[in-house]
């Protein structure tokens, strides 16, 4: 689409995205400390990771063929940002989370996947950003730049992975996954 309208459907994601962005940073800054203490309670990631399993099984019922970004709406934004947000508890998968949520909405698999990627990146970004306030050493800041990059690296690769798995409507098959790891973390722990 060219002309005066320019890119409307761009245009509609960036603005989504940016909404959606609002109840993920707003969870996480009120949020911050009690998250903090639940990653120190390894039956309880367990226990989040069935629950993510669950959630990524139910994926199966979403509607096969689904709305597109000119019917996507704000309340379909606000609630992928709100799963985002909860991801931040520890065995949540946040790209699960937020991938499910825009199937539940009944937008398309592509868009829900779209969109949960593109919305990784303000989150990533300001999570790093307030991670770098506590940096104290150039040691420290070399350690994590390296980590960064690789888990930058993987994750792009793990994403790409979800998407095509998630295109042709097998998303729910992590669900296995999850209980399996999950049920280990909780026995063993």
């Amino acid at each position: 689409m060219t002309g005066k309208g320019g890119n409307l459907p761009g245009r509609r994601l960036f603005l989504w995205i940016i909404l959606a962005t609002v109840p993920t940073g707003l969870i996480g800054f009120i949020f911050k400390d009690w998250f903090e203490i639940l990653f120190s309670k390894p039956k309880l990631v367990g226990g989040m990771l069935l629950v993510t399993g669950l959630v990524l099984w139910l994926t199966r019922f979403a509607k096969k063929e689904g709305r597109h970004i000119g019917k996507m709406g704000w309340i379909d934004s606000i609630l992928i940002g709100i799963a985002q947000g909860m991801a931040i508890i520890p065995g949540i998968s946040r790209s699960g989370a937020t991938i499910s949520t825009g199937l539940f909405c009944g937008l398309d698999r592509e868009l829900s996947g779209k969109f949960s990627f593109l919305l990784s990146i303000p989150a990533i970004l300001g999570a790093t950003l307030l991670e770098f306030r506590k940096i104290g050493s150039v040691q420290e800041l070399g350690t994590i730049l390296i980590g960064t990059i690789v888990a930058f690296g993987v994750g792009i690769l793990s994403l790409t992975l979800l998407l095509r798995i998630n295109k042709i409507g097998k998303i729910s098959y992590f669900s296995y996954y999850c209980w399996i790891i999950g049920f280990a973390i909780i026995i063993l722990m």
